[in-house]
C-alpha cells in the first residue's frame, strides 16, 4: 500500500472581513479535502488578523521555512488561494519557493494551483485590495466629515459602544476620557511652564503612567512633529478641531513596512468637534509660544524642524544595556538616549562619553586592532573555500549553456544545409526560429555568467588596509577631503556598543566592523562595492556570486560556511 502524501494546512483570517472562527472553519475544510484525497495533515499553520496583502506574517514564514530546510510534508493545502496572500507578487514568490523544493500548492476551492491561477486569481486578488482600500478610504472620509473617528484612537479618548435601530454597532463614536484628558492637560500645561519633553516623559514613567499603547512615555510621544501634527502637543483634537487625511501611507514594496507621506494642505478634511475638546485656547496658544520661541543657537532653525548635525559617528552608537541609541546630550558628550527620554524605569545607563574621546578611541582601534592579522587570515581561508566551492558550481553551469549552445548552432546549421539540398523553406521554419530564439538566450546567459576563477583574499591585506585607514583618518584634517573621509569611515562601522564599565565610571566600547566596507578598503576592489551584508544568529555568511568579484553576504542562508566576525573590545 503506497505511502499517503504528507499535507500541511494554511488559514488565515483578516480582521476588515472575518471573524476569529474563520480560522476553524477553513481548517476544517482542508481536512475534508486531505481526507478525500487520501492525504495524512501533518501540520497546520495559520495568521490571526492578519492582511494578506504582506508576507510579514508568522504563519506563512514558518511554512516556507519548514518547506527549505525540513521538508516534513509534500503538498500544502489552504481554503482558497487568497487565504496564502492577495498580492500578486507574494502569491507568485510563495508559488516559486514551493515549486523549487517541489511542494504543489491544493486549495478547496481551485484544486490544484498552476502558473495560469498565479496570473488570474494573482491580479483578481489584486485589483479587489484596491478596491477593498479605495471604499475603506470613501467609508472614513465620511465618517471624518461627520466628526467621528476616521482611525486610531487618540490617546485622551474612549470608544463609545452604541447600537442603531436595527441592533448594528455605529463605529467612530468616542467620548473623553477623565483620567487620560488630565494627562494631557497636564503635559501641555507642564510644557508651557518651560519644563522639556524629556522632562515631563521620564517623571510620568517614574509614577507608573501607562503611555498612549500602554507602555512608557518618551520624549518624541510629547513633542511628535509640528508639520505633520504628531505628538500630543501638536494634537488639534485637543481644543476641538480634527484634521483628517493630512497623512498617507504605503507599504514600502521592499520592507514592507509603512511609511508616511504629507497629503496637498487642500486634501485634509478639517471637522470641527466642541464636545472634544480637553484643553482651552489660552493654554494651546502658550504651548505654541513656547514651541515658536525655541531657536537653534547655531543655525537660528525652529528646534522642531531642524536637522541634527551629523558627527563621524552618530546614529552608529548603541546602548549596551537597554539598546538604544547615542546621541549628544551636551556640547561636548554623547549619553544614552533612552535613559534621559524615558528616565531610570527605562534605562540606568547615565554614564557619558566626551566626543573626541569616542572619536580618538575608535579611530585607535580602526587602524590598528579591528583587522587583527590572526582573525584576517581565518576569513581569508574561510572565504576561499566557499568561493571556490560556489565559483565551481557557477563554472559547472558555464559548461553546460556552452554545450547546449553548441547543440542548437548544430541544429540550425543542419536546417540551413537541408534548405539548400531542396526542402521547402515553409517546412523548417518555425523550427529554425524556435533555434535562433534559444540562441540568442544562451548567449545572452553566457555574457554574463562567470568565466575564470575567483579572486583570492590574502592575509596581508590587513596591512594593506591599515595604511589606507591611517590615510583617511589623516583627511579628517583636510578641509577639502574632509566629508568624503569622513564617509569612508563610517562605512567600516556596523556598530559602535557602549557598556558601563564593570569599574570606574567609563564605558568600555565593543566596536563591530561592516565586513563588506572593510573588505572594499583592504583590497581596493571595485567588485565588492556591490557587495549586501546582513546578521545572522551564526554571524556573517557568504551564499553566492552573482557576478565577477562580487561579495554577497546575506542573512539566514544555510548550508553555508560562518564567516569569522571582525571586531574588538576597547578598555
Amino acid at each position: 500500500m503506497p505511502t499517503p502524501r504528507r499535507a500541511a494546512i494554511y488559514a488565515r483570517y483578516s480582521t476588515e472581513l472575518q471573524r476569529d472562527a474563520s480560522i476553524e472553519d477553513q481548517i476544517r475544510a482542508c481536512r475534508t479535502q486531505a481526507d478525500r484525497q487520501g492525504y495524512e495533515v501533518v501540520k497546520v499553520y495559520f495568521d490571526r488578523a492578519a492582511s494578506g496583502a504582506s508576507l510579514m506574517r508568522p504563519g506563512i514564514q514558518s511554512l516556507l521555512q519548514d518547506a527549505r530546510e525540513a521538508r516534513t510534508f509534500d503538498i500544502v493545502l489552504a481554503h482558497a488561494l487568497d487565504r496564502l496572500s492577495r498580492n500578486q507578487a507574494d502569491i507568485a514568490s510563495i508559488y516559486q519557493q514551493l515549486q523549487f523544493v517541489r511542494i504543489p500548492i491544493e486549495t478547496v476551492s481551485e484544486g490544484e494551483i498552476e502558473e495560469m491561477h498565479i496570473g488570474l486569481k494573482g491580479t483578481m486578488n489584486a485589483l479587489f485590495l484596491k478596491d477593498l482600500a479605495k471604499k475603506t478610504r470613501e467609508g472614513l472620509r465620511g465618517r471624518a466629515i461627520a466628526g467621528k473617528s476616521a482611525g486610531g484612537l487618540t490617546f485622551g479618548y474612549r470608544a463609545v459602544r452604541a447600537f442603531d435601530a436595527t441592533g448594528e454597532r455605529i463605529r467612530g463614536d468616542r467620548e473623553i476620557d477623565p483620567e487620560e484628558a488630565a494627562v494631557v492637560e497636564r503635559i501641555l500645561r507642564d510644557y508651557a511652564q518651560g519644563r522639556s519633553p524629556k522632562k515631563i516623559a521620564e517623571q510620568l514613567n517614574r509614577e507608573g503612567v501607562p503611555g498612549p499603547r500602554g507602555g512608557s512615555w518618551g520624549a518624541s510621544t510629547i513633542h511628535g512633529n509640528r508639520e505633520r501634527g504628531t505628538g500630543i502637543l501638536n494634537n488639534e483634537l485637543y481644543v476641538g478641531r480634527q484634521v483628517w487625511n493630512r497623512l498617507s501611507y504605503a507599504k514600502d514594496p521592499m520592507t514592507g513596512k509603512r511609511v508616511s507621506r504629507m497629503n496637498p494642505e487642500e486634501e485634509w478634511e478639517i471637522t470641527e468637534v466642541p464636545e472634544l475638546r480637553i484643553v482651552d485656547d489660552e493654554l494651546w496658544q502658550a504651548v505654541r509660544s513656547r514651541q515658536g520661541a525655541l531657536i537653534s543657537k547655531g543655525t537660528r532653525v525652529p528646534v522642531g524642524d531642524r536637522r541634527r548635525p551629523r558627527f563621524l559617528f552618530s546614529g552608529l552608537m548603541q546602548c549596551g544595556c537597554c539598546g538604544g541609541g547615542f546621541a549628544k546630550v551636551s556640547q561636548d558628550a554623547f549619553g544614552c538616549s533612552r535613559a534621559r527620554n524615558k528616565g531610570s524605569a527605562i534605562c540606568t545607563n547615565m554614564r557619558t562619553i566626551k566626543r573626541v574621546d569616542l572619536e580618538r578611541r575608535v579611530l585607535d582601534a580602526l587602524e590598528h586592532h579591528l583587522m587583527d592579522p590572526g582573525l584576517v587570515e581565518a576569513f581569508c581561508k574561510e572565504y576561499t573555500a566557499e568561493r571556490n566551492r560556489l565559483q565551481d558550481a557557477a563554472l559547472a553551469g558555464r559548461g553546460n549553456l556552452e554545450k547546449e549552445l553548441a547543440r542548437v548552432r548544430g541544429s540550425h546549421a543542419k536546417l540551413v544545409d537541408a534548405i539548400v539540398a531542396g526542402i521547402p523553406a515553409e517546412q523548417v521554419k518555425d523550427r529554425m526560429l524556435a533555434l535562433d530564439a534559444r540562441r540568442r538566450e544562451l548567449e545572452a546567459a553566457l555574457s554574463s555568467a562567470p568565466a575564470s576563477g575567483p579572486v583570492r583574499f590574502h592575509p596581508s591585506m590587513a596591512l594593506t588596509y591599515r595604511d589606507r585607514v591611517g590615510a583617511l583618518i589623516r583627511g579628517l584634517g583636510d578641509a577639502a577631503g574632509m566629508e568624503e573621509a569622513k564617509e569612508a569611515l563610517r562605512a567600516l562601522v556596523d556598530r559602535i556598543v557602549l557598556t558601563p564599565a564593570a569599574e570606574g565610571e567609563g564605558l568600555t566600547i565593543e566596536l563591530h566592523g561592516a565586513l563588506a566596507g572593510l573588505l572594499r578598503l583592504a583590497t581596493g576592489a571595485k567588485a565588492l562595492t556591490q557587495a549586501r551584508m546582513a546578521d545572522t544568529p551564526e554571524g556573517d555568511r557568504l551564499e553566492g556570486i552573482d557576478s565577477i568579484g562580487e561579495l554577497v553576504l546575506v542573512a539566514g542562508a544555510h548550508n553555508r560556511r560562518p564567516l569569522p566576525q571582525l571586531r574588538c573590545m576597547l578598555a
